[in-house]
């Protein structure tokens, strides 16, 4: 990847309306261009508005796959609108959420709403981040899709034809186990589409993670002021020095046909990125086994401010950055040092309790009662 550091302009947001958005009937406001802090009890709709607001991205929601469950009982569909600063311009973008969603940028209708993808850079921190570090692989490779998917809009196309491939390729596994008619030479075409989708995907993961283990590294001898060192490691079938991808695509071939028998017996593929992991080590112990809770929150910590960073680096924009439900779990030297390395950043902050945080206010605070929300 490329990355130029000539700093063009400060994103930030002027304008947001949520519709018909789970519990959120109309909700509008106009965020500051610092930090915004948005609270109230918990079920009244702040996750839910930041929900709203990280659709944009052009990624799913971080909480279901279902349109069905982000529209609000009683309406037949939500709109979401957006007014937003960046890439040196004023502009806007429409959500419409019905069985599908319907994507417009600045009034042009999109056929996909992977077309949001580079053009509303946003980063979110929430109570799930800190599964990054203590939960199981899937958790780790989601972290790494989504990164890159927001700053190689071709990533998360190559990815989703990968997942059609490998499902294609495990319902036959699935045929022959049950004794079906399924010959070796069925297998093949399965087998070189997945092997070749599969290297593509190792050349986005090398060359992010090479950059995100540095810059997290950074970060968190950053938050330990020093004391302890964190090393990232990938964790892949493929060699991780001097990556070729024509070189990936043969080795993985060569392992598909090698373990077909194994994964006829298992019905599922063993080898490929889908299996990839990412190791955490602090002082060069395994900080998903032996970290503290603390270790293991400054090491997500320091993950999601790379991927920050990265963000910035590569777009040339200051990412959005959402932080929900995540500043009560910090103390306050963390929440400090959190807000001083987000820098210039917009934030918006929801917390249920905001007396802990309105010393650190340098811009706006919101209250939201039963999906509404008004500026206090």
């Amino acid at each position: 990847m490329n990355i130029r550091y000539i700093k063009l302009s400060d994103m930030y947001v002027t304008q947001h309306n949520a519709k018909g958005f789970r519990n959120l009937e109309n909700a509008s406001f106009s965020p500051d261009r610092s930090i915004n802090i948005i609270f109230g009890e918990n079920g009244q709709g702040k996750t839910n508005l930041i929900e709203s607001i990280w659709l944009f991205t052009g990624c799913h929601s971080f909480r279901t796959r279902k349109n069905s469950q982000l529209i609000r009982e009683g309406c037949e569909s939500s709109l979401l609108d957006i007014s937003f600063f960046a890439f040196d311009r004023e502009q806007s973008a429409r959500l419409e959420l019905t069985d599908k969603k319907n994507v417009w940028i600045n009034g042009v209708h999109k056929d996909t709403p992977r077309r949001l993808i580079g053009e509303f850079p946003a980063v979110l921190f929430s109570p799930a981040t800190l599964s990054i570090v203590q939960d199981g692989p899937g958790e780790r490779r989601k972290f790494i899709d989504i990164a890159i998917s927001l700053v190689k809009p071709n990533y998360a196309g190559i990815l989703s034809r990968y997942i059609k491939t490998l499902s294609e390729r495990n319902a036959l596994l699935r045929q022959a186990a049950a004794g079906g008619n399924v010959s070796s030479d069925m297998f093949f075409p399965w087998d070189a589409q997945l092997s070749s989708l599969g290297a593509k995907l190792l050349r986005y993961r090398f060359e992010y993670i090479d950059m995100i283990k540095k810059q997290a590294a950074e970060n968190y001898s950053g938050i330990t002021a020093g004391r302890e060192k964190l090393t990232v490691r990938y964790d892949t079938f493929c060699k991780t020095s001097n990556f070729d991808e024509r070189e990936a695509a043969k080795l993985m071939l060569d392992e598909l046909e090698k373990n077909r028998e194994n994964d006829i017996r298992r019905q599922f593929t063993g080898t490929g990125p889908h299996k990839d992991d990412l190791s955490f080590f602090i002082n060069k112990r395994n900080a998903r086994i032996y970290g503290s809770q603390g270790q293991q929150r400054s090491c997500a910590l320091s993950l999601k401010l790379a991927e920050a960073d990265i963000l910035e680096k590569i777009t040339e924009e200051s990412p959005i950055i959402l932080l929900d439900d995540v500043m009560s779990e910090l103390d306050d030297g963390r929440q400090e040092l959190l807000l001083e390395r987000l820098g210039k950043r917009q934030v918006f902050i929801t917390c249920c309790d905001p007396s802990q945080l309105l010393r650190l206010q340098k811009g706006k605070a919101f209250e939201m009662i039963e999906g509404s929300i008004n500026e206090i």
